[in-house]
């Protein structure tokens, strides 16, 4: 191997070498948003995976993460989507909607997992062996692919919202507070699908009905 090129599928082989056989990874999209669901996704990917063109989700363009999401999606062992929307965030408060998404999400896997790789911070009381690693979805095939399936989940979220709401280009900034967003926020008000609770979108300032799904 070109020692130049990231091993991904380390953290996997080293828990299969201690015994561990079904590891999934975890991760969100959408957590610095100013509009728009959080999305988190688990993914058991299959020993035998190649893990050509699988990256954090972040460094890959729209057509890469759309093509490993499509291989993803038909190879895992298993894998899951949950979404929470901005009216959790609003009353729960971010992190503390994250963390619960995030165990959430692991239990609706058809196949349980034996250890579980989150991204960045520990999710307590999962009730399965698990590791929290500084920049997962980087370096960490698992936690990439997971990243992969939320990230392309939430942006085609977003489209279908752009179309309810064109005046704040959801296609593209996919709520992340662009200046765009905020111009057009203070044009507009804020749309149904904005955290009120974030800063500068305190809630009263909008009063019509919040949106659940697209």
């Amino acid at each position: 191997m070109d020692p130049l090129v990231l091993d991904l599928g380390r953290y996997e082989r080293g828990l299969r070498e201690q015994g561990f056989r079904l590891i999934a990874g975890v991760d969100e999209a959408g957590r610095g948003g100013l509009a728009g669901p959080l999305v988190a996704a688990p993914v058991l990917l299959p020993v035998e995976f190649d893990l050509e063109g699988i990256n954090d989700s972040k460094v890959l363009t729209a057509l890469q993460r759309d093509a490993a999401f499509e291989r993803i999606v038909g190879h895992a062992v298993a894998r899951s989507v949950c979404r929470c929307t901005p009216t959790r965030i609003d009353r729960r408060g971010l992190h503390k909607t994250n963390v619960w998404l995030l165990r959430r999400c692991i239990t609706t896997l058809s196949v349980a997992p034996d250890y579980v790789l989150t991204d960045g911070f520990p999710v307590k009381r999962l009730g399965i062996p698990n590791l929290s690693i500084k920049k997962g979805d980087a370096v960490t095939a698992s936690v990439a692919a997971a990243s992969i399936v939320a990230k392309v989940t939430r942006d085609r979220m977003m489209d279908r919202y752009h179309r309810r709401f064109p005046d704040y280009g959801f296609d593209h900034n996919r709520g992340y507070g662009t200046d765009e967003d905020r111009e057009a926020t203070r044009r507009h008000g804020p749309s149904p699908i904005h955290r009120y609770s974030f800063k500068g979108l305190r809630t009263g300032y909008y009063d019509g009905d919040r949106v659940e799904e697209p």
